[in-house]
């Protein structure tokens, strides 16, 4: 649905407007429209160019992208893996696919994970023995990392290498929501969030700064790492011709079709980035003057890909809690998202460890995306504004 259809503003939908039709009409004249074709191994090396990453794999959504990743980093049942709260669900979900645990984390200003509070948990809930972070409350070991870029924004990842490298935790990026983010400083400066970890991972879902209509990828600059994610992910064949299989793989590649549309989408990308800094800075300029109101910042150390725009709304001062402005925009046709609720309070990891949780409430009560799609026009933009100040 377009923007501004039947004045209906949706939060985030695709652009499609570039050779998107014409990828994948070749997919379809040509009959090569499965798993198999040119255009999975184009896209993959498309996202190396952009990214930097030597390597990449394909992948049927973000989802199977972390599942297998976190695979690859070594967690295994009875292990756990460090993990905001702040997020949504997929990635604590496929700590519990391989029979993990996740600790969760609290966050900071940009709804990234809390970099201090982490430090100090692992520094003073943890013991380092022969090689391996042990939690002294579960006694198990804290395999893994997971630093989810929220809304774009890239986590401290500089600051958070140090103590995960000397106390063995492997990183696995969530970048889902960041491509195209990359730090401008530091020792990390030019690197794009999804490669600084061991491994990372992307989302192409409809909703994402580019799309694929589903899709993700892994990427990494292991190559044992990525031969390990592409045999995973292509049912663990040893022998594709006597279909033999010495260990359990997933059926998690993505179809020719689907990277025909990441390719047409890729090419693009960095307009779609100008565009939403744009704006991005139309609304703050206009929103930041209603009392109450205050459009989110974004870190500085980072170029942001600016895929959502969070809103802090003040109740007292702006008269009316976040609740009641998703309702008003709602009732004049603008679509509005809340924050995710927070996962160590949805009902399987009730009973999860958590640290020192305090600033994902705020945030939460406070936080409502406003709508963000590429094909926005100044017009939608300005609809939003003057429903705000009604």
């Amino acid at each position: 649905m377009g923007v501004e259809k039947n004045n209906f503003i949706p939060l985030s939908v695709p652009t499609i407007k570039g050779n998107e039709w014409k990828y994948v009409k070749e997919c379809l004249d040509t009959e090569w429209v499965s798993s198999v074709g040119q255009y999975v191994d184009r896209f993959e090396k498309d996202i190396c160019q952009f990214t930097g990453s030597k390597y990449a794999v394909a992948c049927v959504n973000g989802t199977s992208a972390l599942h297998i990743a976190l695979q690859l980093a070594g967690v295994k049942p009875g292990d756990e893996v460090i993990v905001p709260t702040v997020t949504f669900i997929a990635p604590v979900n496929t700590i519990r696919y391989l029979g993990a645990e996740p600790v969760f984390m609290d966050c900071d200003d940009f709804f990234n994970i809390d970099i201090e509070k982490t430090e100090e948990f692992i520094k003073q809930e943890t013991e380092y023995k022969e090689g391996l972070t042990i939690n002294k409350t579960t006694g198990s070991t804290i395999r893994a990392i997971v630093p989810v870029h929220m809304f774009g924004n890239a986590v401290n990842m500089e600051r958070i290498l140090p103590v995960c490298n000397e106390r063995n935790i492997m990183i696995v990026e969530d970048a889902t929501e960041s491509l195209g983010t990359y730090y401008i400083e530091g020792s990390i400066k030019n690197k794009h969030t999804g490669t600084i970890g061991q491994l990372g991972c992307y989302s192409f879902n409809g909703n994402k700064i580019i799309t694929t209509g589903g899709g993700g990828m892994i990427v990494t600059d292991d190559i044992g790492h990525a031969k390990k994610a592409k045999y995973l992910t292509t049912q663990a064949k040893d022998d594709e011709v006597r279909f033999v299989h010495n260990e359990v793989g997933y059926n998690y590649r993505l179809t020719n079709i689907q990277a025909a549309l990441g390719v047409a989408q890729l090419e693009r990308l960095s307009d779609f980035i100008n565009i939403k800094k744009d704006n991005y800075n139309l609304y703050k300029k206009n929103i930041d003057t209603i009392q109450g109101l205050h459009l989110a910042e974004v870190p500085g150390y980072a170029n942001n890909n600016h895929w959502m725009y969070p809103l802090f709304v003040e109740k007292v001062e702006y008269g009316m809690d976040r609740e009641g402005l998703m309702q008003h925009l709602s009732n004049n046709g603008i679509q509005t998202r809340p924050l995710w609720y927070l996962n160590h309070l949805q009902k399987p990891y009730i009973k999860s460890q958590g640290y020192k949780i305090e600033k994902a409430y705020e945030l939460l009560a406070k936080t409502l995306n406003i709508p963000c799609s590429t094909n926005l026009t100044e017009r939608d933009i300005l609809k939003v504004v003057r429903v705000l100040k009604q």
